[in-house]
């Protein structure tokens, strides 16, 4: 039986190769390749297929920082070879970010030093972080190729030998071995195919063609057994239509990109992981496939021609950019406060720049060319003004280096009433005086600073021991405090305010108290403070009260120094509340696909409308401050 069933097969075997090979001749071949290409490409090294589930950011908009730390995520996380793309643009995108921040420090650099053996430096810990990352990563994927090239060689060996074991089968002469010992040794060889691992890429089509041309030639071998071969037939038929009516249901997905990826899947498993079917059904069918596979191909490449025409959007948008900050560039501007407003507007043209998206591969150095050009232009033109302004800040120095060696002479004078009008003379002159270099500011106010405070803290202290009236004004306050301890509100708003009111009014009346005594006024307050609490008042009302007492008696005190430290505290107190409030709402924006109703969103806009109430409080203070 097999010596007959050998003749009939090698008769037909020129036949049959011809009509195998018409069977993967498809219409479609180009659509056909790419997914020929790309399962190639994952078979080779299947860690690539990963890469579809890890979302490829847009780098450009991240800062440094940020950059650094999602390589650092992906390397520690990942398959190397599923994140060889964003690595690479992350590292495009870190090194475009780098060299702009080392052109603006080389301009500022030029700008204030003028000496041509001085060369420049700049040293930036965050390049070394990333570069230490970066060769992980490098290390890793070396060492993955290593391991792949050996692991590809012996597996494309193992598949060479069962595509042998296959062709003996089908040749074998052997008439004993009966048609179900034949269908077992073929599962074997089918299984083994499956787990016999990734071969190279260039060798993929032809092993498979190889492998599946002996399987169908065993099919047509196997003819005698015709039901056998008919029910694996009609299993395999039933299971190749399915993956086309899957293929169809994929032309209507909206995800391009998944679609396509789930195409190759179903290629894969038409291919790899089921059978032939009846001769008189394998062209049609696979001609309905393919015809799907061109269908996906087409809008897969009009996916891509919008993505380019976006691309070229992007490209006149930056263009523009570049040409607004040499505009800006050009523009005549002759004080710090107008520098200081191109400065901002420059920084807001950089932002738009770098959030503009993706340009066309081939001019993406040039744009970026362009625009370091741009901006260096900007620089040296704000550089050169700074320059001209530099030798009146300098001025502005000695002259302000001179206050301060009068205030050093007369901070120990003991005659108070020919220097105090002289100090405070030096401290109008001061205000007069303009900017100073930068480097040298903090370092002369606080010298200054310090000389002033220590001549008044000095007139203070000695007045505040030779004023009697105010030491008794100490002693009633004292005993006021004690007494005022054991009032009790009876629990009526009105009167328990109208009552707080005027013990405040009767502490007002005793008057000042001794500087280096006026802890008391502490003391005072936090009574104060507890009895507001206890009052059914607004907070802003509470804190309104509060903040009007202890006004009250920095005036009455004459404490200039504690009004200015006052103002200056509340200063600080609005920038850091508006720093806040800007640094949640930048969050917010980071926040893309939530919903309103979002339970982590509404507590970040609840967090947000609380600290504009306290913003709104705390300038409120600074407004009466100032009437004062």
């Amino acid at each position: 039986m097999l010596e007959e069933m050998n003749d009939n097969l090698h008769e037909a075997d020129g036949q049959e190769q011809f009509e195998s090979q018409e069977d993967v001749v498809v219409k479609n071949q180009s659509a056909q390749d790419v997914i020929d290409d790309s399962n190639a490409e994952e078979n080779e090294d299947d860690s690539i297929s990963d890469k579809h589930d890890i979302p490829l950011l847009d780098y450009e908009q991240m800062s440094m920082e940020e950059l650094v730390a999602e390589l650092d995520n992906l390397v520690k996380n990942h398959k190397v070879m599923a994140i060889k793309d964003h690595v690479e643009e992350i590292r495009k995108a870190f090194m475009n970010h780098y060299h702009h921040l080392i052109d603006e420090k080389r301009d500022e650099f030029n700008a204030e030093n003028h000496d041509e053996n001085v060369e420049f430096e700049y040293h930036f810990p965050l390049k070394n972080k990333f570069e230490a990352v970066y060769d992980d990563y490098k290390s890793k994927r070396n060492n993955h190729y290593n391991q792949l090239q050996k692991n590809l060689k012996s597996n494309l060996n193992k598949r060479t030998e069962l595509i042998e074991e296959l062709k003996n089968l089908v040749d074998n002469t052997d008439e004993s071995l009966t048609i179900a010992d034949m269908f077992k040794k073929l599962n074997d060889i089918r299984e083994q195919w499956k787990s016999a691992g990734a071969i190279p890429r260039d060798k993929y089509n032809i092993v498979w063609n190889n492998y599946h041309f002996h399987v169908e030639r065993f099919y047509d071998l196997i003819h005698l057994d015709k039901e056998a071969r008919d029910q694996d037939f009609k299993l395999n038929l039933e299971q190749k239509l399915a993956i086309i009516e899957r293929g169809k249901e994929l032309l209507n997905d909206s995800d391009i990109a998944k679609a396509f990826r789930e195409l190759q899947l179903l290629h894969r498993v038409w291919k790899e992981e089921i059978g032939p079917v009846a001769r008189e059904q394998r062209e049609a069918i696979w001609n309905e496939f393919s015809e799907i596979t061109k269908q996906m191909h087409d809008k897969r490449e009009a996916f891509f021609a919008n993505a380019k025409a976006r691309e070229e959007d992007n490209l006149a948008n930056k263009n523009n950019i570049i040409r607004a900050i040499d505009a800006l560039g050009d523009e005549e501007i002759s004080s710090h406060n107008g520098w200081q407003n191109q400065i901002k507007k420059m920084e807001a043209l950089r932002e738009q720049f770098f959030k503009a998206g993706r340009v066309p591969a081939e001019v993406n150095e040039a744009t970026w060319d362009a625009f370091k050009t741009a901006v260096r232009g900007f620089n040296a033109k704000k550089n050169n003004f700074y320059k001209e302004i530099k030798h009146e800040q300098q001025e502005n120095l000695n002259k302000k280096l001179a206050l301060v060696e009068k205030a050093e002479s007369l901070k120990d004078n003991e005659d108070f009433n020919m220097v105090t009008p002289i100090m405070k003379q030096i401290q109008d002159e001061w205000k007069q005086i303009g900017h100073v270099p930068r480097k040298y500011s903090d370092k002369v106010w606080a010298d200054f600073k310090n000389a002033c405070n220590h001549y008044f803290d000095r007139l203070h202290k000695v007045r505040n021991q030779e004023n009697k009236v105010e030491v008794e004004a100490f002693d009633k306050k004292k005993a006021y405090l004690e007494d005022l301890k054991s009032f009790e509100l009876t629990g009526e708003h009105k009167t328990d305010l109208d009552a707080i009111k005027a013990h405040i009014e009767a502490w007002k009346a005793i008057g000042k108290v001794p500087f280096n005594r006026r802890h008391i006024e502490g003391k005072f307050n936090k009574i104060l403070d507890a009895l507001f609490e206890k009052l059914s008042l607004s907070k802003k009302d509470t804190e309104m009260m509060k903040f009007d007492a202890k006004l009250e008696q920095m005036v009455e005190n004459e404490d200039g120094r504690a009004l200015e430290k006052e103002q200056f505290f509340i200063r600080k107190k609005i920038d850091e509340v508006q720093n806040e409030i800007f640094q949640l709402e930048n969050n917010i924006q980071f926040i893309t696909n939530a919903k309103k109703d979002n339970p982590f969103l509404k507590e970040v806009q609840k967090n947000i409308d609380r600290h504009k109430d306290e913003l709104k409080l705390w300038k409120e203070k600074l407004s009466k401050l100032r009437e004062i």
